[in-house]
Protein backbone atom coordinates (compact mmCIF):
# COMPACT_ATOMS: atom_id res chain seq x y z
CA UNK A 1 0.00 0.00 0.00
CA UNK A 2 1.45 3.54 -0.65
CA UNK A 3 2.04 5.56 2.08
CA UNK A 4 0.01 9.34 1.73
CA UNK A 5 2.00 11.80 0.06
CA UNK A 6 3.45 14.61 2.75
CA UNK A 7 3.27 18.24 1.90
CA UNK A 8 3.41 20.09 4.64
CA UNK A 9 2.80 23.89 5.65
CA UNK A 10 2.64 26.69 2.93
CA UNK A 11 1.99 29.62 5.05
CA UNK A 12 0.99 31.69 7.96
CA UNK A 13 -2.30 30.24 9.68
CA UNK A 14 -3.86 33.24 10.79
CA UNK A 15 -7.52 32.57 11.16
CA UNK A 16 -6.79 28.59 12.15
CA UNK A 17 -4.84 29.95 15.11
CA UNK A 18 -7.63 32.46 15.66
CA UNK A 19 -10.22 30.27 15.94
CA UNK A 20 -8.45 26.75 17.73
CA UNK A 21 -9.43 28.12 20.91
CA UNK A 22 -12.88 28.29 20.84
CA UNK A 23 -13.98 25.91 17.81
CA UNK A 24 -15.01 23.27 20.52
CA UNK A 25 -17.70 25.71 21.44
CA UNK A 26 -18.37 27.13 17.84
CA UNK A 27 -17.93 24.35 14.86
CA UNK A 28 -17.99 21.14 17.17
CA UNK A 29 -15.81 18.56 16.88
CA UNK A 30 -16.61 16.48 14.23
CA UNK A 31 -15.14 15.69 10.68
CA UNK A 32 -17.96 14.96 8.35
CA UNK A 33 -16.68 12.18 5.96
CA UNK A 34 -17.81 11.61 2.14
CA UNK A 35 -20.35 9.07 1.85
CA UNK A 36 -19.79 8.64 -2.18
CA UNK A 37 -16.22 8.66 -3.60
CA UNK A 38 -16.52 12.03 -5.37
CA UNK A 39 -16.73 13.54 -1.52
CA UNK A 40 -19.71 15.59 -2.30
CA UNK A 41 -21.29 14.63 0.53
CA UNK A 42 -22.86 17.61 2.44
CA UNK A 43 -22.07 17.97 6.32
CA UNK A 44 -25.03 18.17 8.54
CA UNK A 45 -25.11 21.81 9.23
CA UNK A 46 -24.90 22.34 5.45
CA UNK A 47 -28.55 21.37 5.42
CA UNK A 48 -29.77 24.06 8.05
CA UNK A 49 -27.96 26.47 5.94
CA UNK A 50 -29.62 26.10 2.70
CA UNK A 51 -32.25 28.38 3.50
CA UNK A 52 -30.45 31.50 3.60
CA UNK A 53 -28.09 30.74 1.55
CA UNK A 54 -28.27 30.83 -2.41
CA UNK A 55 -26.86 27.24 -4.44
CA UNK A 56 -24.81 30.33 -6.58
CA UNK A 57 -21.90 30.47 -3.77
CA UNK A 58 -21.95 26.39 -3.86
CA UNK A 59 -20.32 24.07 -5.97
CA UNK A 60 -23.24 21.90 -6.99
CA UNK A 61 -22.27 19.24 -9.66
CA UNK A 62 -19.10 16.45 -9.93
CA UNK A 63 -17.87 18.54 -13.04
CA UNK A 64 -17.15 21.53 -11.27
CA UNK A 65 -15.41 20.07 -8.00
CA UNK A 66 -13.45 17.54 -10.07
CA UNK A 67 -11.79 20.16 -12.32
CA UNK A 68 -11.43 22.43 -9.01
CA UNK A 69 -9.10 18.83 -8.12
CA UNK A 70 -7.44 18.22 -11.28
CA UNK A 71 -6.91 21.88 -11.30
CA UNK A 72 -5.26 22.68 -8.40
CA UNK A 73 -3.37 19.21 -7.90
CA UNK A 74 -1.34 19.74 -11.22
CA UNK A 75 -0.21 23.44 -10.23
CA UNK A 76 0.87 22.22 -6.77
CA UNK A 77 2.86 19.43 -8.42
CA UNK A 78 4.58 21.96 -10.73
CA UNK A 79 4.84 25.08 -8.21
CA UNK A 80 5.13 23.89 -4.72
CA UNK A 81 7.79 25.53 -2.63
CA UNK A 82 10.50 22.84 -1.44
CA UNK A 83 10.19 23.42 1.90
CA UNK A 84 12.14 21.54 5.42
CA UNK A 85 9.00 20.35 7.04
CA UNK A 86 7.55 19.15 3.80
CA UNK A 87 11.08 16.93 3.04
CA UNK A 88 11.06 15.78 6.63
CA UNK A 89 7.56 14.26 6.51
CA UNK A 90 7.60 12.89 2.86
CA UNK A 91 11.00 10.89 3.38
CA UNK A 92 9.50 9.54 6.66
CA UNK A 93 7.77 5.93 6.68
CA UNK A 94 7.16 5.53 10.17
CA UNK A 95 3.58 6.72 10.91
CA UNK A 96 4.35 8.32 14.64
CA UNK A 97 7.06 10.03 13.53
CA UNK A 98 5.65 11.87 10.20
CA UNK A 99 2.61 12.89 11.99
CA UNK A 100 5.11 14.31 14.71
CA UNK A 101 6.92 16.17 11.90
CA UNK A 102 3.77 17.64 10.55
CA UNK A 103 2.15 18.26 13.82
CA UNK A 104 5.32 20.81 14.78
CA UNK A 105 5.60 22.48 11.02
CA UNK A 106 1.70 23.27 12.04
CA UNK A 107 1.92 24.68 15.51
CA UNK A 108 4.84 26.82 14.70
CA UNK A 109 3.23 28.06 10.79
CA UNK A 110 0.02 29.38 13.39
CA UNK A 111 0.50 33.01 12.98
CA UNK A 112 4.08 33.11 11.52
CA UNK A 113 5.43 33.66 8.53
CA UNK A 114 7.51 30.59 5.89
CA UNK A 115 10.51 32.11 6.00
CA UNK A 116 10.83 32.88 10.13
CA UNK A 117 9.56 29.40 11.18
CA UNK A 118 12.25 27.51 8.42
CA UNK A 119 15.15 28.11 10.89
CA UNK A 120 13.01 27.34 14.30
CA UNK A 121 11.49 24.23 12.71
CA UNK A 122 15.47 22.81 11.33
CA UNK A 123 16.88 23.37 14.81
CA UNK A 124 13.86 22.15 16.44
CA UNK A 125 13.84 18.82 14.85
CA UNK A 126 17.74 18.67 15.25
CA UNK A 127 17.26 18.99 18.94
CA UNK A 128 14.18 16.89 19.48
CA UNK A 129 13.80 14.51 16.28
CA UNK A 130 11.12 12.53 18.12
CA UNK A 131 8.27 12.97 20.48
CA UNK A 132 9.92 10.75 22.91
CA UNK A 133 12.97 13.18 22.61
CA UNK A 134 10.64 16.32 23.10
CA UNK A 135 8.70 15.16 26.12
CA UNK A 136 11.85 14.87 28.31
CA UNK A 137 13.00 17.90 27.57
CA UNK A 138 12.20 20.29 29.84
CA UNK A 139 9.58 23.44 29.47
CA UNK A 140 12.88 26.01 30.10
CA UNK A 141 14.35 24.10 26.73
CA UNK A 142 11.25 24.84 24.89
CA UNK A 143 11.00 28.44 25.43
CA UNK A 144 14.85 28.69 25.00
CA UNK A 145 14.22 27.52 21.52
CA UNK A 146 11.01 28.84 20.89
CA UNK A 147 12.35 32.34 21.77
CA UNK A 148 11.13 35.14 19.34
CA UNK A 149 8.53 32.96 17.64
CA UNK A 150 6.11 34.37 19.34
CA UNK A 151 2.73 32.94 20.94
CA UNK A 152 4.28 30.89 23.47
CA UNK A 153 1.82 28.83 24.82
CA UNK A 154 2.09 27.47 21.41
CA UNK A 155 5.48 25.57 22.13
CA UNK A 156 4.45 24.66 26.06
CA UNK A 157 0.97 22.62 24.56
CA UNK A 158 3.07 20.89 22.15
CA UNK A 159 5.33 19.52 24.21
CA UNK A 160 2.61 18.87 26.63
CA UNK A 161 1.23 16.94 23.62
CA UNK A 162 3.98 14.90 22.92
CA UNK A 163 4.21 13.81 27.19
CA UNK A 164 0.47 12.93 26.46
CA UNK A 165 1.27 10.65 23.37
CA UNK A 166 3.97 9.03 25.39
CA UNK A 167 2.82 8.08 28.70
CA UNK A 168 -0.55 7.69 27.80
CA UNK A 169 -0.97 7.10 24.53
CA UNK A 170 2.00 4.01 24.14
CA UNK A 171 3.57 6.59 21.79
CA UNK A 172 1.39 6.51 18.99
CA UNK A 173 -0.25 9.51 17.84
CA UNK A 174 -3.83 9.33 16.98
CA UNK A 175 -4.86 8.37 13.69
CA UNK A 176 -7.87 10.61 13.06
CA UNK A 177 -8.74 14.38 13.17
CA UNK A 178 -11.28 13.36 15.01
CA UNK A 179 -9.33 11.59 18.01
CA UNK A 180 -6.67 13.74 17.64
CA UNK A 181 -8.92 16.79 18.14
CA UNK A 182 -10.51 15.07 20.97
CA UNK A 183 -7.05 13.77 22.85
CA UNK A 184 -4.28 16.24 22.44
CA UNK A 185 -3.88 19.75 23.83
CA UNK A 186 -3.74 22.90 21.47
CA UNK A 187 -5.20 20.58 19.05
CA UNK A 188 -8.30 22.34 17.43
CA UNK A 189 -10.26 21.04 14.07
CA UNK A 190 -7.63 22.73 12.07
CA UNK A 191 -4.55 21.58 13.28
CA UNK A 192 -5.78 17.87 13.41
CA UNK A 193 -6.90 18.06 9.79
CA UNK A 194 -3.76 19.23 8.60
CA UNK A 195 -1.78 16.44 10.64
CA UNK A 196 -5.12 13.61 9.55
CA UNK A 197 -4.57 14.70 6.17
CA UNK A 198 -1.13 15.01 5.44
CA UNK A 199 0.28 12.48 7.96
CA UNK A 200 -2.60 9.28 7.59
CA UNK A 201 -4.75 10.32 4.36
CA UNK A 202 -7.95 11.02 5.93
CA UNK A 203 -9.83 12.48 3.31
CA UNK A 204 -10.83 15.89 5.82
CA UNK A 205 -10.92 19.48 4.64
CA UNK A 206 -9.20 21.89 5.94
CA UNK A 207 -9.94 25.53 6.79
CA UNK A 208 -6.66 28.35 7.70
CA UNK A 209 -6.51 32.00 6.50
CA UNK A 210 -5.28 31.15 3.22
CA UNK A 211 -8.11 28.95 2.40
CA UNK A 212 -10.41 31.39 3.41
CA UNK A 213 -9.65 33.47 1.07
CA UNK A 214 -8.78 31.22 -1.81
CA UNK A 215 -12.58 29.96 -1.15
CA UNK A 216 -14.00 33.57 -0.62
CA UNK A 217 -13.15 34.17 -3.46
CA UNK A 218 -13.88 31.19 -6.12
CA UNK A 219 -17.05 31.34 -4.68
CA UNK A 220 -17.47 35.21 -3.76
CA UNK A 221 -18.38 35.03 -0.44
CA UNK A 222 -18.33 38.54 1.15
CA UNK A 223 -19.93 38.46 4.08
CA UNK A 224 -17.82 38.58 7.77
CA UNK A 225 -15.63 34.43 7.49
CA UNK A 226 -15.27 34.88 11.37
CA UNK A 227 -18.97 34.36 11.74
CA UNK A 228 -20.53 31.06 12.55
CA UNK A 229 -22.71 30.63 9.46
CA UNK A 230 -20.05 31.74 7.14
CA UNK A 231 -17.19 29.41 8.98
CA UNK A 232 -19.52 26.59 9.19
CA UNK A 233 -20.25 26.85 5.12
CA UNK A 234 -16.43 27.71 4.65
CA UNK A 235 -15.62 24.05 6.51
CA UNK A 236 -17.96 22.02 4.50
CA UNK A 237 -16.55 23.63 0.85
CA UNK A 238 -13.14 22.37 1.97
CA UNK A 239 -15.02 19.14 3.16
CA UNK A 240 -16.90 19.19 -0.04
CA UNK A 241 -13.72 19.64 -2.15
CA UNK A 242 -11.21 17.57 -0.65
CA UNK A 243 -9.26 14.98 -2.88
CA UNK A 244 -10.25 11.66 -1.47
CA UNK A 245 -7.11 10.13 -3.29
CA UNK A 246 -4.97 13.00 -2.21
CA UNK A 247 -5.78 14.74 0.72
CA UNK A 248 -2.55 15.82 2.36
CA UNK A 249 -1.74 17.40 -1.09
CA UNK A 250 -4.87 18.81 -1.75
CA UNK A 251 -5.27 20.87 1.43
CA UNK A 252 -1.75 21.72 1.39
CA UNK A 253 -2.33 22.95 -2.61
CA UNK A 254 -5.03 24.85 -1.42
CA UNK A 255 -3.09 26.89 1.06
CA UNK A 256 0.07 27.15 -1.34
CA UNK A 257 -2.10 28.71 -3.45
CA UNK A 258 -3.65 31.37 -0.94
CA UNK A 259 -0.09 32.15 -0.05
CA UNK A 260 1.66 32.65 -3.37
CA UNK A 261 -1.03 33.51 -5.78
CA UNK A 262 -4.25 34.19 -4.49
CA UNK A 263 -2.94 37.00 -2.01
CA UNK A 264 -4.72 39.17 0.48
CA UNK A 265 -3.18 42.32 -2.20
CA UNK A 266 -2.81 42.08 -5.75
CA UNK A 267 -3.48 38.54 -5.96
CA UNK A 268 -1.46 37.29 -9.17
CA UNK A 269 -5.11 35.97 -10.91
CA UNK A 270 -3.37 35.70 -14.21
CA UNK A 271 -1.51 32.05 -12.79
CA UNK A 272 -4.31 30.76 -10.86
CA UNK A 273 -5.29 27.15 -11.60
CA UNK A 274 -8.75 27.65 -10.76
CA UNK A 275 -9.39 31.02 -12.73
CA UNK A 276 -12.44 29.97 -14.86
CA UNK A 277 -14.15 28.82 -11.65
CA UNK A 278 -13.31 31.76 -9.91
CA UNK A 279 -16.40 33.87 -9.44
CA UNK A 280 -14.62 36.38 -8.02
CA UNK A 281 -12.80 36.90 -11.15
CA UNK A 282 -16.31 36.84 -13.15
CA UNK A 283 -17.45 39.59 -10.84
CA UNK A 284 -14.67 41.74 -11.77
CA UNK A 285 -15.18 40.77 -15.60
CA UNK A 286 -19.09 41.81 -15.33
CA UNK A 287 -17.86 45.37 -13.27
CA UNK A 288 -15.74 46.01 -16.40
CA UNK A 289 -18.26 45.26 -18.62
CA UNK A 290 -20.37 47.39 -17.59
CA UNK A 291 -18.02 49.97 -16.67
CA UNK A 292 -17.26 50.00 -20.52
CA UNK A 293 -20.31 49.76 -21.85
CA UNK A 294 -23.86 51.69 -22.04
CA UNK A 295 -26.02 48.95 -21.69
CA UNK A 296 -29.83 49.04 -21.13
CA UNK A 297 -29.42 45.62 -18.80
CA UNK A 298 -26.82 44.13 -16.95
CA UNK A 299 -23.94 41.26 -18.71
CA UNK A 300 -25.22 37.96 -19.06
CA UNK A 301 -22.94 36.54 -16.19
CA UNK A 302 -24.62 34.74 -12.89
CA UNK A 303 -25.06 36.34 -9.75
CA UNK A 304 -26.26 35.37 -6.88
CA UNK A 305 -30.46 35.65 -6.49
CA UNK A 306 -31.45 34.06 -3.19
CA UNK A 307 -35.24 33.62 -3.24
CA UNK A 308 -36.13 35.55 0.30
CA UNK A 309 -33.98 38.53 1.54
CA UNK A 310 -30.34 38.96 1.86
CA UNK A 311 -28.16 35.80 1.00
CA UNK A 312 -25.74 35.54 4.37
CA UNK A 313 -22.84 34.40 2.14
CA UNK A 314 -22.59 38.04 -0.13
CA UNK A 315 -21.32 41.46 1.43
CA UNK A 316 -23.71 43.28 3.56
CA UNK A 317 -25.69 46.11 1.55
CA UNK A 318 -23.37 48.76 3.59
CA UNK A 319 -20.35 47.34 1.66
CA UNK A 320 -20.76 47.95 -1.63
CA UNK A 321 -18.55 47.01 -4.90
CA UNK A 322 -15.10 48.57 -4.76
CA UNK A 323 -14.15 48.92 -8.32
CA UNK A 324 -10.09 49.21 -7.08
CA UNK A 325 -10.40 46.14 -4.78
CA UNK A 326 -11.10 43.57 -7.62
CA UNK A 327 -11.44 39.86 -6.68
CA UNK A 328 -9.84 41.66 -3.26
CA UNK A 329 -13.60 42.61 -2.81
CA UNK A 330 -13.90 38.60 -1.07
CA UNK A 331 -13.43 38.34 1.62
CA UNK A 332 -14.33 41.94 2.99
CA UNK A 333 -11.72 42.57 6.34
CA UNK A 334 -13.49 42.35 9.85
CA UNK A 335 -12.85 45.45 11.54
CA UNK A 336 -10.88 45.11 14.54
CA UNK A 337 -10.99 46.62 18.00
CA UNK A 338 -7.55 48.37 18.71
CA UNK A 339 -5.20 46.78 21.16
CA UNK A 340 -5.50 47.47 24.20
CA UNK A 341 -2.90 49.81 25.91
CA UNK A 342 -0.42 48.73 28.60
CA UNK A 343 2.62 50.51 30.08
CA UNK A 344 5.21 48.82 32.31
CA UNK A 345 8.46 49.76 33.55
CA UNK A 346 11.63 48.07 33.72
CA UNK A 347 14.94 47.80 34.73
CA UNK A 348 18.59 46.50 33.19
CA UNK A 349 20.00 46.00 36.17
CA UNK A 350 24.08 44.86 35.83
CA UNK A 351 27.20 44.02 37.55
CA UNK A 352 30.07 45.62 35.55
CA UNK A 353 32.34 43.82 37.70
CA UNK A 354 30.86 40.57 38.76
CA UNK A 355 32.94 37.82 38.67
CA UNK A 356 33.67 36.32 35.49
CA UNK A 357 32.28 39.30 33.07
CA UNK A 358 29.36 41.79 33.60
CA UNK A 359 26.22 40.25 34.64
CA UNK A 360 22.85 41.25 34.10
CA UNK A 361 18.97 40.31 36.12
CA UNK A 362 16.89 38.00 34.70
CA UNK A 363 13.46 37.35 36.58
CA UNK A 364 10.98 34.82 35.21
CA UNK A 365 7.45 35.61 34.39
CA UNK A 366 4.56 33.38 36.18
CA UNK A 367 3.84 30.14 34.57
CA UNK A 368 0.36 31.52 33.21
CA UNK A 369 -0.91 34.52 31.17
CA UNK A 370 1.12 36.09 28.57
CA UNK A 371 4.61 35.07 28.20
CA UNK A 372 4.36 32.56 30.60
CA UNK A 373 7.57 31.18 31.90
CA UNK A 374 9.76 33.52 30.10
CA UNK A 375 12.26 35.52 31.77
CA UNK A 376 12.43 39.15 31.41
CA UNK A 377 14.17 42.48 33.19
CA UNK A 378 12.56 43.20 36.49
CA UNK A 379 9.46 45.10 35.46
CA UNK A 380 6.14 46.56 36.96
CA UNK A 381 2.36 47.43 35.19
CA UNK A 382 1.03 50.87 35.38
CA UNK A 383 -1.42 53.02 34.02
CA UNK A 384 -0.37 54.76 31.78
CA UNK A 385 -0.86 57.66 33.58
CA UNK A 386 1.53 56.81 36.38
CA UNK A 387 3.58 59.03 37.79
CA UNK A 388 5.20 56.90 40.69
CA UNK A 389 6.71 54.14 38.41
CA UNK A 390 10.40 55.21 39.88
CA UNK A 391 9.81 54.43 43.56
CA UNK A 392 7.48 51.33 42.04
CA UNK A 393 10.08 50.35 40.24
CA UNK A 394 12.72 50.51 42.98
CA UNK A 395 10.83 48.30 45.09
CA UNK A 396 10.72 45.70 42.27
CA UNK A 397 14.09 45.64 42.16
CA UNK A 398 14.79 45.52 45.76
CA UNK A 399 13.31 42.70 46.19
CA UNK A 400 14.80 40.36 43.86
CA UNK A 401 18.39 42.13 44.62
CA UNK A 402 18.32 43.45 47.98
CA UNK A 403 19.11 47.41 48.74
CA UNK A 404 20.26 49.53 45.44
CA UNK A 405 21.59 52.92 45.16
CA UNK A 406 18.38 54.43 44.07
CA UNK A 407 19.97 57.36 42.86
CA UNK A 408 21.78 55.54 39.94
CA UNK A 409 18.90 54.65 38.72
CA UNK A 410 18.43 56.67 34.92
CA UNK A 411 15.42 56.86 32.65
CA UNK A 412 16.73 55.82 28.81
CA UNK A 413 13.66 55.99 27.17
CA UNK A 414 10.92 53.52 25.68
CA UNK A 415 10.80 50.49 23.46
CA UNK A 416 7.01 49.46 21.96
CA UNK A 417 6.08 46.30 21.20
CA UNK A 418 2.92 45.46 19.84
CA UNK A 419 1.30 41.81 20.85
CA UNK A 420 -1.60 40.31 19.13
CA UNK A 421 -3.97 41.97 21.41
CA UNK A 422 -1.65 44.40 23.50
CA UNK A 423 0.31 47.36 22.78
CA UNK A 424 2.92 47.21 25.37
CA UNK A 425 4.94 50.74 26.21
CA UNK A 426 8.01 49.98 28.15
CA UNK A 427 9.70 52.60 30.07
CA UNK A 428 13.08 51.81 30.11
CA UNK A 429 16.01 52.37 32.96
CA UNK A 430 19.21 51.32 33.37
CA UNK A 431 20.78 50.51 37.06
CA UNK A 432 24.55 50.03 37.34
CA UNK A 433 26.29 48.39 40.67
CA UNK A 434 29.22 49.91 40.38
CA UNK A 435 31.76 49.96 42.98
CA UNK A 436 29.47 46.97 45.08
CA UNK A 437 30.05 43.72 46.79
CA UNK A 438 28.45 41.41 44.20
CA UNK A 439 25.46 39.50 44.34
CA UNK A 440 25.93 36.07 44.73
CA UNK A 441 22.99 34.82 45.75
CA UNK A 442 19.72 35.46 44.11
CA UNK A 443 16.05 34.30 45.22
CA UNK A 444 13.98 31.75 43.78
CA UNK A 445 13.16 32.63 40.08
CA UNK A 446 16.05 35.22 39.36
CA UNK A 447 19.19 34.66 37.75
CA UNK A 448 22.76 36.59 36.41
CA UNK A 449 23.59 36.31 32.80
CA UNK A 450 26.24 37.63 30.66
CA UNK A 451 25.29 39.17 27.57
CA UNK A 452 25.86 36.44 25.73
CA UNK A 453 24.08 34.29 27.97
CA UNK A 454 21.00 36.32 27.45
CA UNK A 455 20.82 36.27 23.77
CA UNK A 456 20.27 32.24 24.17
CA UNK A 457 18.14 32.39 26.94
CA UNK A 458 14.20 32.21 26.84
CA UNK A 459 13.90 35.75 26.70
CA UNK A 460 11.02 37.52 24.65
CA UNK A 461 11.60 39.60 21.33
CA UNK A 462 10.52 42.54 23.29
CA UNK A 463 12.98 42.32 25.97
CA UNK A 464 15.71 41.74 22.93
CA UNK A 465 14.19 45.02 22.31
Amino acid sequence: MRKPRAAVGSGHRKQAASQEGREKHTLGSSQAKPSAPDGLARQPEEVVLQASISPYHLFRDTAEVTAFRGNLLSWYDREKRDLPWRRQAEDEVDLDKRAYAVWVSEVMLQQTQVATVINYYTRWMQKWPTLQDLASASLEEVNQLWAGLGYYSRGRRLQEGARKVVEELGGHMPRTAETLQQLLPGVGRYTAGAIASIAFGQATGVVDGNVVRVLCRVRAIGADPSSTVVSQQLWSLAQQLVDPARPGDFNQAAMELGATVCTPQRPHCSQCPVQNLCRARQRVEQEQLSASQSLLGSPDIEKCAPNTGQCQLCPPPTQPWDQTLGVANFPRKASRRPPREVCSATCVLEQPRALGGARILLVQRPKSGLLAGLWEFPSVTLEPSEKHQYKALMQELQSWAGPLPAAGLQHLGEVVHIFSHIKLTYQVYSLALEGQTPVTTTPPGARWLTREEFHTAAVSTAMKK
